[in-house]
């Protein structure tokens, strides 16, 4: 192998009492693939942050193409040839390509722009990797595969020499994804070098040369991606083997417990238009899509937080209340795509956030003072319950890993106190509304989401599953819809999609209404 583009050596940081990287040694060759993998919280994070500058590491050291990388200095590893592309794009929707590609990259103090031969740099560096992008179309004009696009774009602009590429499959659809392993392997041809971060361990071996394992802080695993398998992966990431989800037809499908007929919506970031639908007991109804498209509009109206402009939308025979509470109340388990924001306070201990949705109820109140003795007892056996690490009760939520807090959000939906004496009951609901249940989260933390939805869907409950993750919608859905610019297609069985399909649905091909 030639001389390594980039060589990390020892590198250490400490968080307090906690090891986030324990003297941990890497290199990336030229032209090289290296899948960096590993748990919510095993060090990732850490250690790219590191590598960016944005953390100094307490020992060990960097070297990038030779030359030793200096500490907490983000412009210099600009300046040394690294770029990256994060999951969540950091582009202007009202600027252009071309407006977004040069932010940034020009003196403030210049009084004037060279847009001419910046135009000419980006028409050049897009024609030599395959990236066609329109320099004049506003951003938030693009696809989200186009999108992405723009960000590679900006980075090789930079003269990025290393890419790190964040979980950059997560909002693509299966043809988006494909041209983008086309851009890759024609980067990677012309001596580029690329750090691949997914959770996603088909990709990881189809894209990949080399695979590195994080697990609590250390490198666990280095290896050859050719020859190693997707159960050899997980082994490594968690510890033990992990057996993948198998889709078994339901034992029992009921009555319809929620219906939308006809359904619109006017108001929010998203809109739906006629989306008619409807959920049964015993059954999970998978939406595909990307992201954008409907999906959040679809999950705050089922959760009472948005309300039908048009069109009928019924819950157990009776209209469907615009009010969270009312719903909590008649059954509807919410799981909210963005944990941080809206699923958990971070401020507020695991107790007050394990009992927030029944706050009013005679289990956790009474007189208009807080049950704390009947909270905290209910905490405590949601964290038991559902495995809940990282802090007992009084905890604050925020120091919870992704994967830890989805549990804490899980238990809080299936496990129901009962107002007597604030045991807490096996409790099925009547609807789950899970949107993105398992977005971020590493492997074991994905197959403990997946195997809870199963068991309450097994356990009678109506089950709705919106996720990005074709694999996700394909192995746990009966029925599997596609939603698209606010539109849902026909709910049909799962076996009767292919993956080529759902993919052309997702970009606005075949989305016939019911």
């Amino acid at each position: 192998m030639s001389d390594p583009v980039l060589v990390l050596s020892g590198i250490t940081k400490r968080f307090g009492a906690l090891v986030a990287n324990d003297a941990i040694s890497l290199h990336l060759g030229a032209g090289e693939v290296l899948a960096l993998l590993g748990e919510n919280g095993a060090g990732k994070s850490t250690l790219v942050s590191i590598l960016f500058g944005h953390y100094v590491a307490d020992s060990g050291h960097i070297t990038a193409f030779g030359q030793p990388l200096p500490a907490g200095d983000p412009k210099a590893a600009l300046a040394a040839g690294i770029g990256m592309v994060h999951q969540h794009f950091t582009l202007a929707d009202n600027l252009s390509v071309l407006d977004n590609v040069m932010m940034g990259s020009e003196p403030w103090w210049q009084p004037f722009t060279r847009r001419s031969a910046a135009r000419q740099r980006l028409g050049e560096v897009a024609q030599r990797f395959g990236l066609a992008v329109d320099a004049d179309a506003l951003v938030g004009s693009l696809s989200v595969g186009a999108r992405q696009r723009v960000e590679i774009l900006k980075a090789l602009y930079r003269g990025a020499r290393i890419l790190i590429l964040d979980e950059p499959t997560a909002v693509l659809t299966p043809q988006e994804s494909e041209a983008l392993f086309d851009v890759l392997a024609q980067m990677v041809a012309q001596g580029l070098s690329i750090i691949f971060i997914s959770h996603k361990l088909g990709e990881v071996l189809r894209v990949s040369h080399r695979v590195a394992v994080l697990r609590g802080g250390k490198l666990v695993a280095e290896a050859p991606a050719q020859g190693t398998t997707q159960s050899e992966l997980a082994l490594w990431m968690v510890g033990h083997a992990i057996d993948a989800p198998v889709r078994q037809p339901s034992p029992g499908v009921g009555e319809v417990v929620c219906s939308l007929d006809g359904v619109s919506t006017g108001s929010g970031r998203e809109k739906l238009h006629g989306v008619n639908l409807q959920l049964r007991r015993g059954e999970l109804v998978a939406i595909a899509g990307v992201s954008g498209n409907g999906q959040v509009a679809l999950a705050e109206l089922l959760c009472g937080t948005r309300q039908a402009t048009a069109g009928q939308a019924m819950l157990q025979g009776q209209p469907l209340p615009a009010s969270p509470a009312e719903l909590v109340k008649r059954g509807v388990a919410r799981i909210p795509e963005d944990r941080h924001a809206v699923g958990v306070v971070g401020d507020l201990p695991l107790w007050e956030n394990a009992m927030s949705e029944r706050l009013r109820t005679a289990a956790f109140s009474a007189w208009g003072w807080v049950r704390r003795a009947a909270a905290k007892a209910y905490a405590q056996r949601v964290i038991a319950a559902f495995d809940v690490r990282g802090g007992g009760a009084n905890s604050a939520a925020r120091a919870l890993s992704g994967g830890n807090m989805q549990k804490l959000i899980l238990g809080r939906a299936l496990l129901h106190p009962d107002a007597a004496d604030s045991q807490v009951q096996s409790h099925t609901p009547t609807l789950i509304v899970a949107h993105q249940p398992t977005w971020g989260l590493d492997i074991g933390a994905v197959r403990y989401v997946q195997s809870q939805l199963l068991a309450a869907r097994d356990a009678g409950a109506a089950v709705l599953l919106i996720s990005d993750d074709l694999d996700e919608v394909l192995t746990l859905g009966d029925r599997v819809a596609v939603m698209h610019a606010g539109q849902l297609s026909a709910a049909r069985n799962a076996d009767d999609w292919t993956r080529e399909a759902i993919g052309l649905a997702m970009a606005g091909a075949g989305t016939e209404q019911v």
